[in-house]
């Protein structure tokens, strides 16, 4: 009997939650949408935080961008894109000229103390006779 009873019991409650879940226009229309999402409640021990998230397609894009924009930035910097080329072959060509006139500046500086020594021993000449 007490089986019975508790089974009862159960099956009372059952028809109590079909029946609240069926009332007014409900319980007359028997339709079940398929673009109803039901949201269901997960557990904290239930959740996947581990698993590989799945990147949006911008993000996707983004990343890509970044990492060819590293894979250029080494590239450069080793010296093997156009530009890098076109870079030093410049670099090279403003070394040579600063090396130029910098040698240039060097000799005219030389030229003009040699110049100054020379008044100065003349100087010193004719002021000894």
């Amino acid at each position: 009997k007490e089986k019975k009873s508790l089974d009862s019991d159960e099956s009372d409650e059952d028809d109590e939650d079909y029946q609240q879940k069926r009332k007014g226009v409900e319980g007359l229309i028997d339709i079940e949408n398929p673009n109803r999402v039901i949201q269901t409640t997960k557990k904290v021990t239930q959740l996947d935080l581990d698993g590989p998230k799945e990147l949006s397609r911008r993000e996707r894009e983004e990343i890509e961008k970044q990492k060819a924009k590293e894979r250029y930035m080494k590239m450069h910097l080793a010296g093997k894109t156009e530009q890098a080329k076109a870079d030093l072959a410049r670099l090279a060509i403003i070394r040579k000229q600063r090396e130029e006139a910098a040698r240039k500046k060097e000799e005219e500086r030389k030229a003009k103390d040699e110049a100054a020594m020379a008044g100065k021993r003349l100087q010193s000449l004719s002021l000894n006779k």
